[in-house]
């Protein structure tokens, strides 16, 4: 690899590791929306409108809470004011919960919530919050799917690497192949699997090709194990739900150190042989 191309990775690399959670979670809420839409389709006539419209209020403090965060110019009050905001919508997550606990606006207020929770690191509450989530009977694949891939993300987040396997070996429908795959990848990886891992990831871009969707931070981890990319060239932006892992920061820093690992040999005379290790974060 070139030096120019070196920096340009390692520098794609920090900023998808900067800001990678807040990129998942952002494609998350446009598939939450989606599908909660899809349920309601198919069940307009057990629509609880009270659930409905204290869900919206929800939704759009939780929009505006994310604008507000992204703001680098915050004062220390503008932070108070926002953390306060944020305890008080996590509150009345709560209390929707309680009240309407059965639907799907339930579902994906808990959903809002673990987001937070893991943007704080509290990935233990985060986990519990998702399986709280899993827990309402929607008889929806798409919500479920979301769900359980999300929730192998956080175990393995959460240093919980045989969870997040056996979370990740559940088989979800088609449309969300490429994402287990590369949730299982990420396990792999931690693991020290190298070749499941480059497997995994594989399988993955290979359905991401056929659906002519790119996925920048999957070509990252690949590049990451010395595996050759194949570009994709794109059809649309997003062809499949839960298109972007880039949450797991564990991840993120293991394909980090490989990638600095990976200039090492070049600087060895007459050693051309990709590394066997990947170091763990």
């Amino acid at each position: 690899m070139t030096e120019p191309a070196v920096n340009d990775n390692k520098q794609a690399m920090a900023a998808l590791k900067q800001h990678g959670e807040k990129i998942v979670w952002a494609i998350v809420a446009v598939l939450l929306a989606y599908f909660a839409w899809q349920f309601y389709q198919k069940n307009y006539a057990k629509i609880d409108t009270v659930a409905a419209d204290a869900y919206t209020l929800i939704a759009e403090r939780n929009d505006a809470l994310m604008l507000g965060e992204q703001n680098p110019d915050l004062d220390a009050a503008a932070k108070e004011a926002l953390a306060k905001e944020e305890q008080s919508l996590l509150a009345d997550i709560d209390k929707l919960v309680a009240e309407h606990g059965d639907t799907v606006y339930a579902w994906q207020a808990l959903m809002i919530k673990a987001r937070h929770l893991s943007e704080h690191g509290d990935y233990a509450a985060a986990i519990d919050t998702v399986k709280q989530a899993q827990g309402i009977d929607l008889d929806d694949e798409g919500l479920a799917a979301i769900a359980n891939v999300r929730l192998a993300q956080l175990l393995l987040a959460n240093g919980d690497v045989d969870g997040a396997l056996n979370t990740a070996n559940t088989v979800l429908p088609q449309a969300f192949e490429a994402s287990r795959q590369e949730v299982l990848g990420d396990v792999y990886v931690a693991k020290n699997e190298l070749d499941n891992a480059k497997a995994a990831y594989e399988s993955a871009w290979k359905v991401l090709s056929e659906r002519g969707e790119n996925r920048a931070l999957l070509s990252l981890k690949m590049q990451a194990l010395g595996m050759d990319v194949t570009p994709i060239e794109t059809a649309q932006v997003v062809a499949e739900p839960m298109a972007v892992n880039a949450d797991d920061i564990a991840a993120l820093q293991t394909a980090e150190a490989q990638g600095a690992q990976a200039e090492e040999p070049a600087q060895d005379a007459g050693s051309d042989t990709e590394s066997d290790t990947v170091s763990q974060p």
